[in-house]
């Protein structure tokens, strides 16, 4: 087998949701080893957020391939030695409980790092260690809106949510890219350091460009529902055989394009109400009339085929069962299969094709599995585990 970039790292990980799984899964599909501190019983909440894999959770099974599951309770002085003991060995320890937890317990970066010098601490948190959100309870849909990401998506009417965990997954991001950063800087200065990660600032980062856009008090863009704020024509319009076809322009040369080859209409580039973006977002409705009637005699196909010819940017409207049937990921063989508590299930290779090594995608763990072979290996012998698992302190 191939090495892997993080091959002989290890990660301890006290998390829980998304941003910090997701993080210390791709540390993992990079070769870390990653031992998941999982509650005693009832283990990450994510795995109860619903039964959609076969009795597991989808949330979970997507961030949680090739861990170890240890379960301790911290608040039992057995169960933390347990993991003090994993600390020594250990090149990164990631958290995202709630603020303040880990210091209590001795586990911040402060009470690490004299006996830990080398040692990687990334916190994960809704608004950062200091300042005055410091404390407030921050879960995925109140970071998107604090953040202002509602404000700009939904429809003219409504704003909405990302269909997804889009504040947790930015977090998890920064974090991961945090925490490889740690590792280049420790190879240079023989040290570890705090990573102070916050869900606000990651999903701030990603807002850049409304924020400029509003820049010294300006408009902001709209809500466009699946349209572009400000490029227009840029988003979904609809065929005669009712299916939606999405499409973009990028340009004025594009707009020409779009004119004469797909409307047919090539004096309508100089149309004033449309010869130039600014333009065709005052007039966006007029425009789409006009564009819906040309394609309302034609089926999505043939919208799709005029769009291709004329290189204009174009995508189907899928939805999930698109995606798992999807042609380019099939052609690009992108799909492999792991072990879970449910049996094996597909999933997606990693982003990015390296020529170097194979991304590791072991199976999702079931709850505490790990934890026997791990406490053997520190030195904890039968009686032991059996006494700790009676006083529910694993």
């Amino acid at each position: 087998m191939r090495t892997r970039p993080l091959d002989g790292i290890t990660v301890i990980s006290l998390e829980h949701a998304i941003a910090a799984p997701f993080c210390t899964r791709q540390l993992a599909d990079l070769g870390a080893r990653v031992i998941k501190v999982e509650r005693p019983g009832v283990g990450d909440f994510a795995r109860a957020y619903d039964q959609r894999v076969r009795g597991e959770a989808s949330h979970f099974v997507w961030v949680n391939r090739s861990k170890e599951s240890l379960t301790l309770d911290l608040k039992n002085p057995e169960a933390l030695a347990v993991l003090k003991d994993l600390l020594r060995d250990a090149d990164v320890l990631v958290q995202n409980l709630a603020p303040g937890a880990a210091a209590r317990m001795g586990l911040g970066y402060e009470s690490l790092k004299e006996s830990h010098p080398q040692l990687i601490c990334c916190d994960i948190t809704g608004y950062g260690e200091d300042g005055p959100y410091r404390d407030k309870k921050a879960y995925d849909l109140l970071i998107q809106s604090e953040a202002g990401f509602l404000s700009v998506t939904g429809t003219p009417d409504e704003p909405c949510k990302a269909g997804n965990s889009i504040a947790d997954i930015a977090a998890g991001m920064y974090a991961y890219t945090s925490i490889l950063a740690a590792l280049l800087q420790r190879q240079r200065t023989g040290v570890g350091s705090h990573i102070d990660v916050s869900m606000l600032e990651a999903l701030g980062e990603w807002m850049g460009y409304p924020m400029y856009y509003a820049f010294e008090g300006a408009p902001p863009p709209a809500r466009a529902a699946a349209a572009h704020a400000t490029i227009y024509p840029y988003g979904p319009f609809e065929a005669g055989d009712g299916k939606v076809v999405m499409l973009g322009l990028q340009n004025e040369r594009e707009w020409k394009v779009f004119c004469s080859s797909v409307l047919k209409n090539p004096t309508l580039a100089s149309d004033p109400r449309f010869d130039a973006n600014a333009r065709r977002n005052q007039n966006r409705q007029a425009l789409r009339t006009i564009i819906l009637d040309t394609f309302a005699s034609l089926t999505s196909e043939q919208v799709l085929a005029r769009l291709d010819e004329a290189q204009i940017a174009n995508a189907q409207m899928n939805d999930m069962a698109g995606l798992w049937a999807h042609p380019q990921l099939k052609a690009r063989e992108r799909w492999t299969e792991v072990g879970s508590p449910a049996g094996t299930i597909p999933a997606l290779l990693p982003p990015g094709r390296h020529s170097s090594f194979d991304y590791r995608m072991d199976a999702v763990p079931r709850l505490g599995e790990h934890t026997d072979a791990i406490l053997s290996s520190l030195g904890r012998d039968e009686v032991t585990v059996a006494r700790l698992r009676d006083a529910s302190a694993i």
